[in-house]
C-alpha cells in the first residue's frame, strides 16, 4: 500500500483567505511524510482548484499565488479531485470553507475530510443560530439581537433607540457570518453605530448586535478521541487593541497569550473546559473544534464564538495547546487525520455532525 494522499485545501474566496494560506502552508510543512503524501491544493477567488508546486506555496499572499497559477500550477476539476487525493485536510477558513460548502462537495465525491459535516459546519459559521442552540442547552452566551440590513436602511433612528434601550452603551456589532473579527465594531455613540452597521453589512445582510463583555477572553481546542470530545489546555488572551482584532490575531507582537492560563483560576478553567465540551456537543461538531469565550469580572463564563475548525498557522492556539499536551505539530496533524478517517468510516450517509 502506498502513502495516503492528503490534499491540503487552502486559499479560497472568503475574507480569511490569507489566514487560510498560512494554515495550509504550515500543515503542508509539518505533515508526516513517512505516513502521508501531502498534496497542496489552492482554491482561487473563483473557486477553481489548482495543485501547486512548492515555489508557489511559499509566496506571501494569495494574490501573489493567483498571478502565477496559469504558468506554474496544474488546474484540476472538481470531478478530478478523487483521482488526486484520498483524504482532504480542509484549511479553508470563512465562507465556502467553514460553512458546509466544501464539505458538501467532498461528500458528493466520497472523499473523507477533517472537521464536521455540512450541518455542523453551517452552524459553526452562523453566530445567531449558534447562540439559539447553545442557549437552549443552558450554555451561557451574550445577550444579543439581529438587525436586518433593510430594517436599518429604512429606520435608523428607531433601530438605534431599540439597541440603546436593550444594551446601553457600549455594545458590539458584527456580521452574523464572518470570522477573524472581521466587521466587528464597538459602538459608543451614534457615529460609531453608523460605522459599525456599515462595516457589518459589507459582509452580510444581517448584523448581530451583542452586549459588551468586560473580562478575560479565552480559547479552547477540543479534540475528539474515541467519540469523546476532550479539551486541550486553555489559552488566555490579552489583545493590544480595544478588542481582539484581526491584526491582534495575526500580526506578531500584537497580543499576549498564556497557555495554560495565567490569571484564570484552576477551578474556573475546569468550568470553562466543561462548557466548551458541552458547546462542541450541542452544535454537533466532529473531529475537532475551537471554542472561544469570556470570563466576566462577575465570574460568568460565556461562550461567544464556537468554531468548527481552527487556524493552523505556527503560532495558533491549536499548536500551542497541542504542545502543552506533549504533541509536536506533525503528531497532532497525524492524530487529526486518523480521527477523521475513523469518523468517516463509521458514518451512514453524509456526515452531518
Amino acid at each position: 500500500m502506498g502513502k495516503l494522499r492528503v490534499g491540503i485545501i487552502f486559499g479560497g474566496m472568503s475574507s480569511e483567505k490569507e489566514v487560510s494560506l498560512n494554515s495550509g502552508r504550515n500543515i503542508y510543512d509539518n505533515i508526516d511524510r513517512e505516513k502521508y503524501d501531502g498534496i497542496p491544493i489552492f482554491m482561487d477567488d473563483t473557486a477553481r482548484l489548482w495543485i501547486l508546486p512548492w515555489q508557489l506555496i511559499s509566496q506571501n499572499t494569495t494574490t501573489d499565488i493567483s498571478e502565477q497559477l496559469d504558468r506554474k500550477a496544474r488546474r484540476i476539476s472538481y470531478e478530478g479531485l478523487k483521482d488526486e487525493i484520498d483524504f482532504a485536510f480542509i484549511s479553508l477558513h470563512g465562507k465556502y470553507g467553514d460553512d458546509g460548502c466544501i464539505q458538501g462537495l467532498l461528500e458528493l465525491l466520497r472523499i473523507p475530510y477533517t472537521g464536521p459535516g455540512v450541518l455542523a459546519s453551517a452552524l459553526g459559521m452562523d453566530k445567531h443560530i449558534q447562540q439559539k442552540i447553545l442557549k437552549f442547552y443552558g450554555i451561557g452566551v451574550p445577550e444579543s439581537m439581529v438587525i436586518q440590513e433593510e430594517e436599518w436602511k429604512e429606520n435608523k433612528e428607531s433601530v438605534e433607540k431599540k439597541l440603546t434601550e436593550r444594551f446601553g452603551l457600549p455594545f458590539v456589532t458584527k456580521p452574523t457570518r464572518e470570522g477573524s473579527s472581521i466587521g466587528v465594531t464597538i459602538v459608543n455613540d451614534s457615529s460609531s453605530l453608523e460605522r459599525g452597521m456599515a462595516e457589518a453589512f459589507k459582509w452580510d445582510t444581517v448584523a448581530l448586535v451583542e452586549e459588551y463583555l468586560d473580562g478575560i477572553e479565552f480559547s479552547c481546542i477540543i479534540l475528539e478521541e474515541n467519540d469523546n470530545p476532550l479539551p486541550l489546555a486553555l489559552t488566555e488572551i490579552y489583545p493590544q487593541s480595544e478588542f481582539y482584532t484581526y491584526d491582534d490575531k495575526y500580526m506578531p507582537g500584537r497580543c499576549r497569550k498564556f497557555t495554560p492560563p495565567k490569571n484564570i483560576p484552576a477551578d474556573v478553567a475546569e468550568q470553562i473546559k466543561e462548557e466548551a465540551v458541552q458547546a462542541f456537543k450541542a452544535l454537533g461538531f466532529k473531529s475537532y473544534g475551537r471554542i472561544d469565550g469570556f470570563v466576566l469580572k462577575n465570574g460568568r463564563v460565556l461562550i461567544t464564538d464556537p468554531n468548527s475548525s481552527s487556524g493552523m498557522a505556527p503560532s495558533s492556539f491549536f499548536f500551542e495547546q497541542a504542545a502543552c499536551a506533549g504533541m509536536l505539530p506533525s503528531m497532532i496533524i497525524s492524530r487529526l487525520i486518523e480521527i477523521s478517517l475513523k469518523i468517516h468510516r463509521e458514518k451512514k450517509g453524509a456526515l452531518q455532525g
